[in-house]
C-alpha cells in the first residue's frame, strides 16, 4: 500500500478499484446497477415558516437481479484516517434494512466486508472475490427458501412507459412483499400507507403483475365512495381501462378482468338480505379482492359490507386491505381480519424520508374553554329555553351549548392569521362538531371575509354530507388550478380517502378522540405540491386535540380506540364528536377571549417541539461545536470560509435567513454563529474591514493589487465572504479596468499562488 493511495478520494477508490472489481471481475452489468442511487427526497425542515430539504439517503451501489429485485448495497470508503475494509458496513446495512436488500457490502478499496442480511453472518473477501450475479441469486433463493411460485412472480416486472414513474423504494418493498406473499398462498393481506404515499398506484402494480403472470385472473377493488372509485379508475388505474368495469346498478360485468364497485351497489338494501347483488356471481369467480380503505365499514364484524368478503371467500381468494389507519379494537378489527401487516410505510416515515409534508401546529386556547360556562341560576338561553345549571365544558360546545362568539372568535382568529401571513388564498380545511356547526362556521367566515366573498361567494363553502352545492365544488376544491373555494368548513366529509394535495391548513373545532379518525384529519394535509408553494402545512387546534400527537398510537403500533379516549378535560367528549342530543343551548351575551397560543414544529425525531430559528440554530452549533475553542479551530482550518458555512447550512444551521432579519443584516455569518451559541460581542462587516486596514497589509500591495484587495473588501460589506474566495468575483464590471480574472492574478499579483495567498491573509485579517 502506497502513501498516495491513503490520499486518494472516496471517488477515486470507487473508479479504480471498486467499479472495476464488480463490472470488470464479477461480470455485473452496468444495466444491473445504479451508483449514487438516491431513494428519499431528503426530510424537509420546517422552523419558523421557512422549510429546508435536508439531504437524501443515497446507497453507493445499488445492484439488481431484476429492475423490480435488488441484491445487494455497496458502501465505499476511502483510506484516509486509515479506514478499514468494513468502515462503512454498519452504513450500508441502515441502507439494506431501508431497501430490504439481502446483501450489504463496504470497501476501501483493499477488500470487501460482507454482510448477510438474512442469517446475519459477515465474511471478508478480496477485491477479485466478488460475488457474481447468478452466484448471489442463488444464495439468495436457498437462504429464503424460495418457491418457484416466487420466483416467477419476481420475474414479471413492473408497469412502465414513457410517462410512468418508477415505483418509490418503499413502494417496491409493498408490492414484492404483497405478491410474493400471495404466490406463496397467503389469502389475507394487510397493507399499511400512510396518507398520500401512493396507496393507489401501489395497489395497481400489484394487480398488473399478479395479472401479467397469469397468477390472477378476476379482480375486484372495493371501495365505499365514489369518488375514490373514479380517481382510482382514471388515475393510477388510467392503463388498464380496456380491461376495467365499473359496477353501475348492481350489474356485474364480468367480461372484464377488474371490477370496481362501492360496498354500497353491492350489498343492496335490507330487502335483498339472501339475494344481495354480489350473489350474481360465484363465490370462486373472484380469485383476488383488493379492500382500499379497509379501516371503514369492511373493518366491523357484524358490519353488511363485511358479507361481501365472506362471500367472495373461496380457497383461491386473496382479499387485500389496504389502510392508512390500522386498527385493533372490539368493534372494528381489520387486524383481527386480514392479520398483522406485511408492510407498514408511516406518516413519520414519509415525512422523515421528504416524500409527505411535515406540519407546524397551533395550539389556541379560549378562556371558556379554559374554564367552562356555568349559567346563572334561572338564565334563558336566545330563545328562551332555561339552562340546564352545570359547567359545560369544550366537550359540549357546538353539540349542546353553542356559544356564539366563540364561533366568531375562531373565525376571527383564522382570519387574521391568514391575513398576517399573506395566506387569505391557502386552501383551507375547518373541521367542525356536525353540519349544524359547519353552517355557523361557514357564517362567521363570510362575515370576516366579506371582501373577498362579494368578489366571488365561493371564497367560503360549506362541504358536508347533505349539502348537494358544497359537494358539486369538491373537484374544484381539489384542483391546485382553482382559487374557489378557498376556506372550506366540514364535519365528516373530508376526514377520509379524498385526494386535497391543495391544502395548505386545517383548522381542529371539533372534539376527536378517535385515533383513526384523528390521523386520517391530518392526512387530508400531508400531500406535498411544491410546485404550488406548499412544502409544509399548517394545523391550528381549538379544541386541544393536537395532544394525540403525543399518544404512542399517533405513529406506533395499532391500538384500542377506548386507549385513547382520554375522557374529560380540553377536548375530551364523544369519540367522533358529532352526536346530536335533543337539546340545545344557545348563547349570544358570552363574550370569549383568546388566552394564549403555543407554535410548534417537527424536530428531526418526528417529535412537536416549541422552538425559534434562533434556538435551533443555537442549539445545532452547540451539538457539533461543544466549546467556542472548537468551532474557532474548525473556522480557522478551514480551506474556504464558504465551504464551511455551506456544510453548517446543510446541518441545520441556517445561517442565511438569520441574516435576513434586519438585526443581523451588518453581522458577518461567523459573527452571528458565535454571537448566538457562545455569547461573544459581535463586529459589523465594516468594523472588520476597518481592522483590515489598520493592520497594514493592503500597504505590502502595489498600487493595482491593493485596489484590487479594496475593492474585495467592498464585495465582501455587500455580499458576504463568498465573493472574496470566488475568482469568478474577477470577472464582474468593477474589476474590468485591471483587464480581467488572468491579468489580475498573473500581473498585478505575480502568480496564482500570490493571489490566493493575499486572500488567505485577508481572510485571516478579516476574521483576527
Amino acid at each position: 500500500m502506497t502513501n498516495n493511495r491513503m490520499e486518494l478520494s472516496e471517488e477515486d477508490i470507487k473508479n479504480r478499484y471498486i467499479s472495476p472489481a464488480i463490472f470488470e471481475v464479477a461480470g455485473w452489468k452496468k444495466a444491473d446497477s445504479r451508483m449514487e442511487y438516491s431513494y428519499t427526497d431528503g426530510r424537509i425542515e420546517v422552523i419558523d415558516d421557512i422549510p429546508k430539504r435536508k439531504k437524501r439517503k443515497a446507497v453507493d451501489y445499488l445492484l439488481f437481479y431484476k429492475p423490480n429485485f435488488p441484491l445487494a448495497v455497496i458502501e465505499a470508503k476511502d483510506r484516509k484516517k486509515h479506514r478499514e475494509a468494513g468502515a462503512g458496513l454498519q452504513q450500508g446495512m441502515g441502507y439494506a434494512r431501508d431497501l430490504d436488500v439481502p446483501f450489504a457490502y463496504s470497501s476501501n478499496g483493499d477488500a470487501f466486508v460482507e454482510h448477510d442480511m438474512i442469517t446475519g453472518k459477515e465474511r471478508t473477501l478480496g477485491m477479485l472475490e466478488f460475488p457474481k450475479k447468478e452466484e448471489l441469486w442463488l444464495r439468495y433463493k436457498k437462504e429464503s427458501n424460495m418457491t418457484e411460485a416466487q420466483e416467477k412472480i419476481i420475474s414479471e416486472p413492473y408497469y412502465s412507459s414513457r410517462t410512468s414513474l418508477e415505483p418509490r423504494y418503499y413502494q417496491r418493498i409493498a408490492i414484492n412483499k404483497t405478491v410474493e406473499a400471495i404466490a406463496n398462498g397467503k389469502r389475507r393481506v394487510l397493507l399499511v400507507m400512510a396518507t398520500g404515499t401512493g396507496k393507489t398506484f401501489t395497489a395497481f402494480q400489484i394487480v398488473w403483475r399478479l395479472l401479467k403472470s397469469g397468477m390472477k385472473k378476476h379482480i375486484l377493488y372495493l371501495a365505499d365512495r365514489n369518488i375514490l372509485v373514479d380517481q382510482t379508475m382514471s388515475g393510477d388505474f388510467g392503463p388498464l381501462l380496456d380491461k376495467e368495469s365499473k359496477v353501475v346498478g348492481g350489474k356485474m360485468d364480468s367480461s372484464y378482468p377488474v371490477l370496481f364497485a362501492l360496498y354500497q351497489q353491492l350489498v343492496g338494501d335490507d330487502e335483498d338480505e339472501g339475494n344481495e347483488p354480489f350473489r350474481q356471481l360465484s363465490r370462486d369467480f373472484f380469485d383476488l379482492i383488493i379492500v382500499d380503505e379497509a379501516h371503514r365499514g369492511s373493518a366491523k364484524e357484524d358490519s353488511r359490507w363485511r358479507k361481501i368478503l365472506k362471500y367472495f371467500d373461496g380457497p383461491d381468494v386473496t382479499q387485500v386491505g389496504m389502510t392508512a389507519t390500522p386498527k385493533n379494537d372490539k368493534e372494528a378489527s381489520n387486524i383481527d381480519y386480514f392479520g398483522e401487516p406485511i408492510y407498514t410505510y408511516s406518516l413519520k416515515q414519509g415525512i422523515q424520508d421528504g416524500f409527505l409534508a411535515p406540519y407546524k401546529v397551533i395550539r389556541v386556547n379560549f378562556d371558556v374553554d379554559i374554564n367552562g360556562y356555568r349559567p346563572s341560576k334561572g338564565e334563558k338561553d336566545a330563545y328562551g329555553q332555561e339552562i340546564e345549571d352545570r359547567i359545560y365544558t369544550s366537550r359540549d360546545f357546538d353539540k349542546t351549548m353553542v356559544i356564539k362568539d366563540r364561533n366568531k372568535k375562531v373565525a376571527q382568529y383564522l382570519t387574521n392569521y391568514l391575513k398576517e401571513n399573506n395566506e387569505r388564498f391557502d386552501k383551507t380545511i375547518i373541521f367542525c362538531e356536525n353540519t349544524d356547526h359547519a353552517e355557523r362556521m361557514r357564517q362567521a367566515l363570510v362575515n370576516e371575509n366579506s371582501d373577498l366573498c362579494k368578489i366571488d361567494p365561493r371564497y367560503v363553502m360549506r362541504i358536508t354530507g347533505d349539502d348537494k352545492e358544497g359537494k358539486k365544488q369538491l373537484s374544484n376544491f381539489q384542483d391546485s388550478q382553482s382559487r374557489y373555494p378557498t376556506l372550506v368548513t366540514t364535519s365528516k366529509l373530508l376526514t377520509t380517502g379524498v385526494n386535497i394535495k391543495t391544502c395548505k391548513l386545517i383548522v381542529l373545532d371539533a372534539n376527536i378522540n378517535s385515533m383513526t379518525e384523528f390521523k386520517q384529519i391530518i392526512g387530508r394535509g400531508t400531500r406535498l405540491d411544491e410546485d404550488h408553494d406548499k412544502s409544509f402545512f399548517t394545523i391550528i387546534d381549538f379544541r386541544g386535540v393536537s395532544r394525540l400527537f403525543a399518544d404512542p398510537a399517533f405513529d406506533g403500533e395499532p391500538i384500542s380506540e377506548e386507549d385513547v379516549n382520554h375522557g374529560s378535560g380540553h377536548g375530551g367528549g364523544t369519540p367522533g364528536g358529532c352526536v346530536e342530543t335533543p337539546t340545545r343551548y344557545y348563547i349570544d351575551k358570552k363574550k370569549v377571549e383568546v388566552k394564549g397560543s403555543v407554535i410548534q414544529y417537527l424536530d428531526e425525531h418526528g417529535k412537536l417541539v416549541t422552538t425559534s430559528l434562533i434556538d435551533y440554530t443555537k442549539k445545532n452549533i452547540l451539538n457539533q461545536y461543544a466549546t467556542l475553542d472548537s468551532f474557532l479551530a474548525t473556522w480557522n482550518n478551514s480551506g474556504k470560509k464558504q465551504e464551511l458555512l455551506n456544510q453548517l447550512e446543510e446541518e441545520g444551521i441556517y445561517y442565511k435567513e438569520l441574516v435576513k432579519k434586519p438585526e443581523y443584516q451588518n453581522m458577518d455569518p461567523f459573527d452571528l454563529l458565535v454571537y448566538l451559541a457562545y455569547n461573544q460581542k459581535p463586529l459589523s462587516k465594516s468594523e472588520r474591514i476597518k481592522n483590515v486596514k489598520k493592520s497594514g497589509l493592503l500597504d505590502q500591495y502595489q498600487k493595482g493589487a491593493r485596489e484590487v484587495l479594496e475593492l474585495l473588501l467592498e464585495k465582501y460589506k455587500n455580499d458576504g465572504i463568498k465573493d472574496v474566495e470566488d475568482t469568478s468575483v474577477l470577472k464582474l464590471k468593477e474589476f474590468e479596468k485591471f483587464g480581467g480574472p488572468v491579468k489580475i492574478i498573473f500581473e498585478l499579483f505575480g502568480s496564482k499562488k500570490n493571489y490566493q495567498d493575499a486572500i488567505k491573509k485577508m481572510e485571516t485579517e478579516i476574521y483576527s
